[in-house]
């Protein structure tokens, strides 16, 4: 919803979700130096034909976009720019952006591509966000898992507040999103830098060019912006599922506000399984922060977006 209220501001274009920055950046040392043209073709084409990366949402002519990446500054940022540039240009607008979930937990990195990188966070009730994961499709780990990624997801926003400056860090509360979206896009655009637009409030008018048609579960984007979702973790989760979220996110639940319901605790088998999986989680993300440590830190003059600026 909110990707859709973005782009339907005139000036700027927020794509179909993409899965090329992150994977790009984790394997850019298989492009070898930028600087040579044809290392820049490979990195080209690796962006915009293989199955991983999903760009073909974006209806973009490939052949033209590997040019201008060719022809363009030699950093992996850049090329990636080039990309979103190049969308953004599909609806004659300069200013582009990208949405990812997993974004929250990489931002430095984000940061290393895009310096100037304004980053933009929504956070919703964790019930309500449990409740919707486990009615996704491609959601096949259950409810232990969907909660640890609330907790982690809010935990990433903490990290990001404390990290950037007022101009750079943008939070945003889902319930009052919806409750208020003129009131709420007006304070964003603030951030922006942008003039507020009356066409944001209405991001269902843009769901069909923004949104796949594959992306089913997206189906609610094609409706006016409205506040029926909100709390509706009350009918859409056991009791039993209610008690384990608040068992396990009560802290985090309370300190953005969101009340909690008393129903009491969840059965031990389940609290100790969320344990369980939540340990898992949280080693694994350690882990791969830890491989990539040394090169979170390693000046890189390949990386940084060298592209002029929007107007």
């Amino acid at each position: 919803m909110l990707q859709l209220m973005l782009h339907a501001h005139p000036r700027i274009a927020i794509p179909p979700e993409t899965r090329f920055v992150l994977s790009g950046y984790a394997r850019r040392h298989r492009f070898g130096d930028l600087r040579r043209p044809d290392n820049r073709r490979a990195l080209a084409e690796w962006i915009l034909h293989d199955e991983e990366t999903q760009v073909a949402d974006l209806g973009l002519d490939a052949d033209e976009v590997t040019a201008q990446i060719v022809a363009g500054p030699p950093t992996l940022g850049s090329a990636m720019g080039t990309v979103f540039r190049a969308y953004a240009r599909r609806f004659g607008k300069p200013r582009w952006g990208d949405k990812r979930p997993s974004y929250i937990h990489n931002v430095d990195i984000v940061l290393r591509l895009f310096p100037d990188a304004q980053i933009i966070t929504i956070t919703r009730d964790g019930r309500d966000c449990v409740a919707s994961l486990l009615e996704m499709p491609w959601h096949r780990d259950g409810i232990h898992r969907a909660i640890s990624a609330w907790a982690r997801a809010v935990d990433g926003a903490r990290r990001a507040e404390r990290m950037l400056a007022p101009d750079s860090y943008f939070p945003l509360r889902y319930e009052s999103l919806v409750q208020n979206p003129e009131g709420e896009l007006r304070r964003l655009c603030a951030f922006l830098g942008e003039d507020f637009d009356p066409a944001m409030t209405r991001p269902d008018r843009v769901a069909s060019v923004a949104v796949p048609e594959r992306k089913k579960w997206h189906v609610r984007t094609h409706a006016e912006v409205g506040d029926d979702r909100v709390g509706t973790w009350r009918d859409r989760l056991r009791p039993w599922q209610i008690a384990l979220c608040e068992d396990a996110l009560g802290d985090r639940l309370a300190a953005q506000g969101y009340a909690l319901s008393g129903i009491g605790t969840a059965p031990p088998a389940q609290r100790v399984r969320y344990a369980t999986v939540a340990a898992r989680h949280r080693l694994g993300a350690v882990r791969r922060h830890a491989a990539n440590a040394y090169h979170r830190v390693r000046p890189d003059t390949q990386l940084p977006a060298q592209l002029i600026p929007p107007r």
